[in-house]
This record gives C-alpha cells, structure tokens and sequence, in this order.
C-alpha cells in the first residue's frame, strides 16, 4: 500500500524534474542563439528632431521613442562624419572615411566603389557567422556602373549629361553583394543624386526610359535618368516595405538575419506622401519625419508579429545632423530646433554636425529606459558585432572600432575601452574629443555654418578651438588659450591616431594616401594646422 501511494508522488516529482530540466535547457538555448539585427539609418536626422532626446522638440515621434522606452538611448552618439558617404563607411567598416582615398566631400551617384572587396564589413563579419545578411536602401559609398565605352568615364556624376555613358542594361559591379551582402536593393546616392534607378543584386530593376528634374524648395533633385519603376515620392516607403517583407521572409530560415536598412530621409528632396503632408503643422520637413516614425513603427510591429522580439536588437541612428534645407527659420518659429541645444548642423565640426540620435532595443539583454551618457561613434557597430557572435577581428580589421557591449548591461562600464574619438567635417577638418573636452583643429565651422571655412576674416580667428562640453556643450567659449596643456594632449593623441592608422590597439596600419613614413611628424602636423 505504501508503494502504490509513493509512487504517483515520485512520478510527479520525477515529471517536474524533467520539465524543469527541459525549462532550463530551452533558456539555455535561447541565451546562446545569435540575435538577429536591424540597424535603421535615418539620412540627416538631427539630433533635437527625436522627442527621446529633446523633450522640447515640437514634432511627434511616438514610435521613436517607444523605441527608447523599451531599450537604451545614447546621449552622447556621433556619426564618424558630419556628412553622408563618409559615415556610411565608417559604419560598415568600424573605420574612420578619412583612412581611405575620401578626405573630404561625399561621392556621387556615379562615383566607383570605395570600400575594396578585400576589406571587412560588419555583414561580412557577420554572414561568416551563418547570418543572412541584407542591404535595403541608400548606399552612397559608389558601385562600378557598366559603360559603353571604356575609354570615356564621362564626368563625376552631378550633371544630367554625365551619365550618357552608363550602359544600364548591363550588371553593375562591387555592389554591397561583393562586401557581405546576401541581398542588396537600393540606389547608388543621395534622392537628389542621379541616377535615379534601384539596383538588386548588380542589376537594374527596371529600363531607364526618362530624364526627371525637380526644382521644389523642399521637393528638389538633380536633373538625370530615371527609371520607370522609380517613383521619387515612393522611395522612403519602398525600402521600408521591402524591409518588412524581408524580415517575414528572413523568420522562414534557420540562420539569424543582419538587415542594414538605410534610409535616404529625411534628406531632400523632402517628400512627405499625401497621407502625412500637413501633419505636424510646422513644415514638409517635419511632416516627413512623422512619416519616417510611423514606418519604424510598422518594422517594430514586424518584429512583433514574427515573434522574434526577444531575440531581435534593433538599432536606430542617423548619419550626420540636421541639413539646413529642413529650413531651420520655419521650424524655429514653431520652437522647435533640429540641433537642440548643439551648436551647427550638417557639415559641421561642431555638436550639430556629428552628435546624433542612437537607441538600442536588446530584449533581455538591456534594460528598458535605460540610458547611457557614455561617449560612442558609429564605428563601433563592427566591433560590437563581433562581441556578440565572438568573432576575433585582426589588426586589418575595424581599427577605430569599439565594442559598446559593456554598455548595455552597466551605461557607465568601466571595461568600455573608447578613450577618444575622431570628428570630421565636410572640409576634411578634424576635431579630437576626449573625456568632457573637444579640440577643433581649425577655425570657424569646417562646414556650412557661420564661420564658414570661405568667410571673410576666417584667417584671423584661433587655429584651434578648445570646448569643455560639460560646462559649455553650446560650444561657445574657446578655452584654447586657457588651457594650453590640454590642447598639446589631444594634438598628440590626435598625431598618433593619423600615424598609427589606428585608434584601437594593435600594429599599426596604413592611411590611403599619407606616407607618414620618414616624415612623421611633419605631415601629421600639416594635417592637424589645416
């Protein structure tokens, strides 16, 4: 009798032993499994325009902010350049633009390719590791178009004329598909740049049958072929669809997904759809960034619905500041300033240019509302991939990448191992920051805004501009004088960064067109006295 009572407890402890084992290897597994990643990349976004970093900002970005509600913010983010082409290399490569043959400026949409096959990105980090990994939108870092006649190249590409060589019937080479890239859909520039086709996988989607130009205030771009299936006004909810489409497809497999969604908005031309023109009540411009929200709520929804929210870190960034054809006096009247309370904007050495928005969503792993004043550049998404799926990169690799892992489990991680971060402007200017000071190696802006590198008098002001951003984040007090032993620092931390080809440890690697060799210090400081 005994025995018959015992054994219906024993199977049932026995049955709760085994689930709880069960239980426990599921939680396990699902820990070891790589997370998928989705990185959003808004085109000149500023850093007031996010309602999470600018409780004053007067445009609404619910889904944004949500988005920081349920992960962590970044304070003190910066895009390794204040303009486009040389983040979005930076970003891919954990490398700063300035190390390759782009010292200033950005391409065109005619330009050729400027990160080597042989160079690391994070998607091909990332698909050794058994991702799938996808490109969906603008990529402005140039492709090698076919030509008719290879002995003619037929100028850079901002005049419609330039691309009558172009042979869009046949495949388009070095394409994100020859840099990690599963798939890849987008165009070759900025919405304004032609040529205004889609490129899937090397090659055009559709016949390049017309030639369009518009001449709006914010509705502008540059006269060049267009494609039948390219809809000016259709672009920013093309590659969100896609992306969408993307993700449900991705769920179907057994590898984790990379999804680089790069968007050409809120860049011009500004093209809020019908549905949201007159919406925010203050300009096109930030019709367009209530667009923009809307969409990334729709992706968060997308990753709902495929439940994979818990093992999904989406990431959402801008590359530069707000662009001045947002029409900075418009939205001023309304109170509402694009740079919150940074000095400059798009192009700029100062805060403007180069601090941006930059939240990261991880289940799990960081926790909700959290924030972290920590200073990190985008360049540091190769090495935090890296971390994550516990790849060893070498000296070639990322060499001014930081893993902000760390970050996500203690915002003020000791073991955060950035120490100083290169800024860039539009001219080539360099700016240095380290801890609460930022030393600018030029006069006036290095950009477009007052003083202008062009401006009457320029020559007559400080070569340097010394800024603690902790008692004067405006940047409006040059301490360079105040502080000569500080400015001596950052020159030299700023001379070792160029020579060593590097600003993470490691041996020393090569800048593309500066042979410090023999003549160390005198190009540095060439450089460093632009």
């Amino acid at each position: 009798m005994l025995k018959s009572r015992i054994s219906p407890l024993l199977f049932l402890l026995l049955l709760g032993i085994s689930i709880s084992c069960k239980d426990e290897k599921t939680k396990v597994e699902t820990k070891e499994r790589l997370p998928n990643i989705i990185y959003i990349l808004a085109d000149d976004l500023g850093y007031g325009d996010i309602r999470a970093f600018n409780p004053d900002g007067k445009i609404a970005t619910p889904h944004i902010d949500s988005l920081a509600m349920q992960g962590m913010k970044f304070t003190d983010a910066h895009s390794p350049s204040s303009v486009c082409s040389p983040t979005r290399y930076g970003i891919l490569t954990g490398r700063y633009a300035w190390r390759s043959q782009l010292k200033s400026g950005v391409l065109t949409g005619k330009s050729p390719a400027l990160i080597p096959e042989t160079r690391s990105t994070v998607a091909s980090l990332l698909k050794s590791k058994g991702y799938r990994t996808a490109f969906i939108g603008k990529w402005h870092l140039g492709w090698d178009w076919a030509v008719k006649d290879s002995t003619e190249f037929g100028g850079e590409g901002w005049n419609a004329q330039d691309f009558d060589n172009l042979d869009f019937s046949a495949p388009v080479k070095h394409t994100p598909n020859d840099l990690g890239f599963d798939y890849a859909y987008g165009h070759s520039g900025s919405l304004d740049m032609a040529p205004y086709v889609y490129v899937e996988n090397g090659k055009v989607t559709a016949e390049v049958d017309n030639i369009t130009e518009n001449t709006g205030k914010y509705t502008w771009w540059r006269k060049g072929p267009t494609a039948s299936d390219f809809v000016h006004e259709d672009v920013t909810p093309n590659f969100f669809r896609k992306s969408i489409d993307y993700i449900a497809d991705a769920v179907q497999q057994e590898a984790p997904f990379f999804l680089y969604l790069a968007l050409p908005s809120p860049h011009t031309p500004i093209l809020p759809t019908k549905a949201w023109q007159g919406k925010s009540g203050i300009n096109p411009y930030a019709d367009f960034i209530m667009m923009i929200d809307d969409y990334v709520g729709q992706v968060i929804k997308a990753v709902e619905v495929q439940d994979i929210t818990e093992n999904t870190m989406i990431i959402f960034t801008s590359d530069n500041g707000c662009s001045p054809q947002a029409d900075f006096e418009v939205l001023a009247e309304k109170g509402h300033y694009p740079s919150s309370i940074y000095r400059g904007h798009k192009a700029d050495i100062y805060e403007g240019g180069h601090r941006i928005p930059f939240i990261v969503k991880w289940p799990g792993q960081i926790q909700a509302g959290s924030s972290s004043e920590k200073t990190i550049c985008q360049t540091d998404l190769m090495a935090t991939c890296a971390e994550i799926v516990g790849a060893e990169l070498s000296d070639d690799e990322a060499e001014d990448s930081f893993s902000i892992v760390p970050l996500f489990s203690d915002p003020n991680a000791a073991n955060y191992k950035r120490k100083a971060t290169v800024h860039h402007s539009i001219n080539g200017s360099f700016a240095l920051r380290k801890d609460n000071f930022k030393l600018v190696f030029c006069p006036g802006s290095g950009g477009w805004s007052e003083p202008k590198p062009d401006s009457e008098g320029i020559n007559d002001l400080p070569k340097f501009q010394l800024f603690d951003l902790a008692e004067d984040p405006g940047e409006n007090e040059n301490l360079h004088l105040k502080h000569p032993e500080k400015v001596e620092e950052l020159k030299m931390v700023m001379a070792s960064y160029i020579y060593d080809g590097r600003s993470t440890p490691g041996a020393a690697q090569e800048n593309a067109d500066l042979n410090l060799k023999g003549e160390k210090w005198r190009q540095v400081e060439t450089i460093l006295s632009k």
